[in-house]
């Protein structure tokens, strides 16, 4: 075996190169089971950024549903979910470009059941007693009005839709979750209003149907503005169970026949999560007396076999730490799951013999284990006496060693959101940079989920701040260790980790260069200037508006740039509805005046998030780039330059 070769950090040659991590890689999304069958979503970045579903038989072929020309995603809340169903081989999707539903029966192309009118929907429910849909609409009809949110009622087949379904639910501002017993008398739905966001506080409400589908009435059986109420599902002998936050921590309950409600097991760990996407799901029953449940302790999930009688949890032993998307029959469960040293797959698990089987992998190149970095929990300290949370991931390739005394740099990244958390999952975006030398800390700053409510909550009136601190803490923590250089830190984030990474580099000098993918800089235009879902849920983090203009004008980076000493690259979709294009203009604009290095990356047909194979390898390589000319390290193999303004000579 070659000794490796001496070489400074962020030098290093590495086999995990952008084209590797976008080729022949998917996204895996929502699961469901229609008799024997399994189906998935896949984003396939090679397609253009589709969304394909695509079925597993049972015996074991694997073949696309959605037939090109199609992309099963929907635009409810922006961020979607929900975008499919599918009962006795029947699919019912949204298809992208039209956001209508359509039909794909067994064998068929898919034809629309929904008008050409400006309706989306989300999480369709089957009622095949009756022929129909029940399904979240959001209403774009009238232009200027905020879009308007409804639960309706839909003709399965596409007869009497024409205008839109017909309005079971309204009044609320949002809704999600429809569920229906399995009896087909009862239906359960999630609702909330702003300020809210449903992390915050939910309602669970249960109708009465009538045989033709319309409620006979309605009640709220659970939550209220301070509890946040995840996933409801009927067991199948018709008892209504659901996930709430009322203890502190995201704990399953079952609703008794007397309308009171208690918890089927209780633990300070997390069986729910944010419900950013339609038809996420953390459990599902095997029997009346058995759920198949995923649990987040210490921001590791796994999977477990709780019995509802006697109150006892059975953890499966499984070489898993990031688990979702969990739906189940009597014999088997099928989950998204990844690891540390796996990246996310689609898997199957026998009930009676508890062995697994991969069904789908996001990718199946395979990367040599001695190039993966394997993180580290870290609990560390921070401001206010508190201590936070994040997954460490040291440099890592063996082909390479760093000259004596030299220390890596370190890249911090903060996630989006920001109610949301980091995974340990396998990520090759993250092993893209340990093995070139680059050491990674992923923050769950305090607001990230996974650690409780108050943890959750912390963020409440603190965005800007809080997660800012717990980012500076962290890399100044592992500089003390010496286990990173402190005069190379640099910061990334997309979306509100594009906020916390500009309010870093901003107002606080620990960073020496950064990144925002689609940050936020200027708030009060955020709170004008983006979709219904999140119109309200800076009242939750930072203030109401303009009652506290002050504080949004304070945290806002964009207000600050005299502050800003140091270079920053920015990343944007041109059609991106939830950040607009112009929070990073702004910026880009502020640092050219200041003649400080700049770099902008705009991508013309990109939303929230890049979608494209080729942009997601320009983002990534991009950014190495960027830092190599920064701080003067040599690229091991030529990456495609970006353009960098008022770089010094000899840079």
């Amino acid at each position: 075996m070659s000794q490796p070769v001496v070489s400074s950090y962020g030098s290093w040659r590495s086999p995990i190169t952008a084209d590797l991590i976008v080729t022949a890689t998917v996204g895996l999304g929502q699961t469901a089971l229609d008799g024997r069958e399994v189906y998935w979503v896949e984003l396939r970045p090679s397609e253009g950024g589709r969304n394909c579903i695509v079925r597993r038989s049972p015996d074991g072929g694997i073949s696309d549903v959605t037939p090109p020309g199609f992309n099963a995603r929907t635009r409810v809340h922006e961020y979607g979910g929900g975008d499919f169903a599918v009962h006795d081989g029947a699919v019912y999707f949204s298809n992208f470009s039209d956001q209508r539903l359509y039909l794909q029966a067994a064998g068929a192309e898919p034809r629309p059941i929904t008008p050409e009118k400006s309706f989306r929907y989300s999480d369709p429910v089957v009622d095949a007693r009756r022929g129909l849909l029940y399904a979240v609409r959001e209403d774009h009809t009238v232009e200027g009005r905020e879009a308007v949110n409804t639960l309706v009622s839909l003709n399965a087949e596409g007869a009497g839709n024409d205008e839109g379904g017909s309005v079971l639910v309204s009044g609320g501002d949002f809704y999600a979750a429809p569920r229906l017993s399995p009896d087909g008398r009862r239906l359960a739905w999630l609702t909330w209003n702003h300020p809210n966001m449903p992390w915050d506080g939910t309602e669970l409400w249960v109708g009465e149907l009538n045989d033709d589908g319309t409620l006979a009435g309605s009640r709220r059986v659970a939550g209220g503005a301070k509890e946040s109420i995840f996933q409801p599902e009927w067991s199948p002998g018709g008892t209504l169970h659901f996930v709430s936050d009322r203890s502190n921590w995201w704990n399953i309950y079952r609703l008794g026949e007397d309308g009171s409600s208690e918890a089927v097991f209780e633990a300070e760990a997390e069986f729910g999560l944010p419900l950013w996407l339609f038809a996420m799901s953390t459990y599902a029953f095997a029997s009346e007396e058995s759920i198949v449940c995923a649990y987040a302790r210490g921001g590791d999930w796994s999977l477990g076999l709780l019995d509802t009688r006697a109150k006892r949890l059975e953890r499966f032993e499984l070489p898993y730490t990031d688990i979702s998307y969990v739906r189940a029959d009597a014999s088997r469960v099928v989950f998204r799951a990844g690891s540390a040293t796996e990246r996310a797959s689609i898997v199957e698990l026998d009930l009676a013999t508890r062995e697994t089987r991969v069904l789908r992998r996001a990718s199946e190149v395979v990367v040599d284990a001695a190039y993966v970095s394997t993180p580290s929990a870290v609990e560390f300290p921070t401001e206010g006496g508190r201590t936070a949370h994040a997954f460490y991931y040291p440099p890592r390739n063996p082909d390479f060693v760093a000259p004596e005394g030299e220390l890596p740099p370190l890249l911090v990244k903060c996630h989006g959101g920001p109610t949301a958390a980091a995974s340990s999952t396998l990520r090759l975006d993250t092993q893209y940079w340990t093995s070139r030398g680059i050491a990674v800390l992923d923050v769950n700053y305090g607001g990230s989920t996974g650690f409780g409510r108050e943890y959750r909550q912390r963020l409440n009136g603190e965005w800007g701040v809080v997660d800012v601190d717990d980012c500076v803490s962290g890399a100044r923590y592992l500089a003390a260790r010496g286990e990173v250089d402190a005069a190379r830190c640099v910061i990334t984030g997309g979306s509100a980790g594009g906020y916390t990474t500009l309010n870093a580099l901003t107002f606080r000098d620990t960073f020496r260069a950064g990144a925002s993918h689609f940050g936020v800089s200027d708030l009060t235009v955020f709170v004008g200037d983006t979709h219904k879902f999140e119109s309200r849920y800076l009242e939750r983090l930072i203030g109401p508006y303009p009652e506290r203009a002050d504080l949004y004008f304070e945290r806002s980076s964009i207000n600050f740039t005299e502050r800003l000493s140091c270079p920053i690259i920015f990343f944007q979709g041109l059609e991106d509805k939830i950040v607009p294009p112009n929070q990073a203009e702004l910026m880009v604009e502020a640092l050219r005046r200041k003649r400080l290095p700049v770099a902008y990356v705009a991508f013309e047909g990109e939303q929230h998030g890049f979608r494209k194979a080729e942009n997601i390898k320009r983002a990534l390589d991009g950014e190495l780039y960027f830092y190599s000319r920064v701080f003067g390290f040599p690229l091991a193999g030529p990456v495609e330059p970006v353009e960098i303004e008022n770089l010094p000579p000899g840079k």
